[in-house]
């Protein structure tokens, strides 16, 4: 029987990969967002950018309010969990920049 059902599912194995790479992305991007460490050193490069001028007041107390409720959201200091992580949060993902990335 196990036989028989692998060779009937063999046409959805592209389907499969797909998910199992989505996934993985998914799961990196999740990580990459809610870290810590990246979170802080995008905290470090916004306030270099607000003392060296490039941006507004208005500009950078929305950034860093953005970046502080990532750092301490409902997940904690520590980043989310298993059970909570990032799909579990109500509402579109806010948009991802990089240190570099701000004007």
């Amino acid at each position: 029987m196990g036989l028989l059902k692998g060779l009937i599912m063999l046409p959805l194995a592209p389907v499969r990969g797909v998910e199992w790479i989505s996934q993985v992305v998914l799961d990196t991007a999740a990580k990459e967002l809610y870290d810590p460490a990246a979170l802080r050193a995008r905290l470090a490069a916004l306030n270099r950018a607000y003392d060296e001028g490039r941006i507004d007041t208005e500009q950078f107390e929305r950034e860093e309010g953005r970046l502080l409720d990532l750092l301490t959201g409902p997940a904690g200091p520590t980043g989310p969990t298993e059970s909570a992580g990032p799909a579990a949060s109500a509402g579109p993902h806010p948009t991802l920049h990089s240190p570099g990335g701000i004007h």
